[in-house]
């Protein structure tokens, strides 16, 4: 359940009332575990996986209504928020979040000992010293700045500091409120017996904080353009693979100061949820890597990282029991045999399961319990939009498949009709060996494609803007899921 999809009268899921409902629902279900896509703030296309700093918060995630509570918005200001349209226009929220951010900072306590205690601690310094240089320059690159901002002059930046000191102010006020706002949540989630899953993408954006202050950890050239960029080769979710664009590590380069950047990164990620998963996992095996001018991503080459005394850094300083490793994709014994070393958890995605395939690693029996089982995944359709894009024979395979398992795990289900289907899949998921099974919400209820979180390789306004309202969470749901939990003895 993405935050941005929580119930809202502000447009968008955020840190409020939505939030602690939704957490509410959870543990009347018996669920003991929330999943969420990554927290930060995102830029063109609004993926949560390309962000201006891969430590930030979106400020879409400040919950009006507890700037309202604390009085640092007017209730006149706080309904020139509400929004009643299907989805998330990220345009509306744009015209109207920083406007009223900017009135929220104008009323904060400069005399606030916590405010001061964050500012001095200046872990938002430099994501608030970028976004006032990007607003200055119109929005530019950080690439296409002079080169006394771009190269980071210490003289050119002081300057800059004190000219515009108090726009670096409202940044950093803007992540010490989404700080506050979501370690308050996490902290009701965890009274009430729920974890939080975060999430962690496997590379930074090029026009980043991330990039601007640490170059040297990626491939680029001495203009801080990339010598080569991420993506995947064609498989399942796209025919010419998926060309992200991101700047790829420069391994050789960590190695040196003994992978800092990353071990930094980690325990910075396990300071804001109790459980990481790592995107892309077999990127830290081998990742693919593909000329910044090329049209697709067909061609390309496999590159391997030093991942023994990466994986060895990172474990002296952060709980491996705490990290989970997406294992899709182009899975191979490299891969397989690190994740055995490591130990993580890896993914079973049973929409890819039933294709006919009796050796097929995703079947509910053919899962390991060192795994987490998912009936999708935000990258996937919803598994009824999935049943409704079958032709006959996948469809007929689908349901042998499912048939097949249920007699298997002797349980009582149908494979009738598509819901049929669905349910004796959820069935399934938790009568698996997998210690962890985990539904998008999407699946709980049955929902169709039109409920689709993210279509990879695509940049539309459809992704990443699905919105669930209250009526969703019902006691209903919740029974249904508490039963089945007891049933099954998650």
């Amino acid at each position: 359940m993405p935050v941005f999809s929580l119930p809202s009268k502000c447009g968008i899921g955020d840190f409020g009332k939505g939030a602690y409902k939704f957490i509410d629902f959870l543990k009347k279900s018996n669920q003991r575990l929330w999943q969420v896509l990554p927290l930060v703030q995102t830029g063109y296309g609004n993926s949560p996986y390309s962000s201006v700093s891969a430590n930030s918060i979106s400020p879409y995630f400040i919950s009006p209504e507890v700037l309202l509570e604390k009085k640092l918005i007017t209730k006149k200001e706080y309904e020139f928020t509400l929004y009643n349209g299907e989805g998330i226009d990220y345009g509306f929220l744009y015209s109207v979040r920083y406007p009223l951010l900017r009135k929220a900072f104008s009323r904060q306590d400069r005399q606030d000992k916590c405010f001061n205690d964050f500012i001095a601690k200046k872990s938002a310094y430099d994501y608030a010293l970028f976004m006032t240089l990007k607003y200055a320059s119109g929005q530019k690159h950080f690439y296409e700045w002079e080169d006394q901002y771009k190269f980071r002059n210490k003289k050119a930046l002081n300057k800059f500091a004190k000219d515009y000191a108090e726009d670096i102010l409202f940044w950093q006020f803007i992540q010490f409120e989404a700080n506050n706002q979501w370690q308050a949540l996490k902290k009701y989630a965890n009274d009430n017996g729920v974890s939080i899953i975060g999430d962690l993408p496997l590379y930074s954006a090029l026009d980043s904080v991330d990039v601007w202050t640490n170059p040297s950890v990626y491939k680029l050239d001495q203009n801080f353009a990339p010598l080569k960029v991420a993506g995947v080769p064609p498989d399942y979710f796209c025919s010419e693979g998926q060309l992200w664009g991101n700047p790829v590590y420069d391994y050789e380069a960590q190695e040196k100061d003994n992978f800092k950047w990353w071990t930094n990164r980690i325990y910075k990620a396990l300071k804001l949820y109790d459980y990481i998963r790592i995107d892309h996992f077999r990127g830290l095996d081998r990742y693919y890597e593909i000329e910044p001018t090329a049209p697709n991503a067909i061609q390309g080459e496999w590159v391997e990282v030093p991942s023994n005394k990466l994986f060895t850094a990172i474990h002296k300083r952060c709980n491996k029991n705490r990290i989970i490793a997406e294992d899709l994709g182009i899975i191979d014994d490299s891969v397989r045999e690190l994740m055995a070393r490591l130990g993580y958890p890896g993914m079973k995605i049973l929409s890819f399961a039933f294709n006919g395939e009796p050796n097929n690693l995703y079947l509910p029996q053919n899962i390991p319990e060192n795994s987490i089982a998912y009936t999708g995944t935000h990258d996937n359709d919803t598994f009824m939009g999935l049943i409704s894009g079958m032709n006959e024979w996948d469809y007929n395979n689908l349901i042998s498949g499912v048939e097949n398992s249920l007699k298997l795990f002797k349980i009582k289900g149908s494979a009738n009709t598509p819901k049929d289907v669905l349910e004796s899949v959820i069935k399934l998921g938790y009568a698996s060996k997998a210690k962890t099974f985990i539904m998008p919400l999407a699946d709980v209820l049955g929902y169709g494609r039109e409920y689709r979180i993210n279509e990879p390789g695509t940049v539309s306004m459809q992704n990443w803007s699905v919105r669930f309202c209250e009526s969703d969470l019902s006691a209903k749901t919740a029974n249904k899921l508490k039963a089945l939990t007891i049933k099954y003895k998650r």
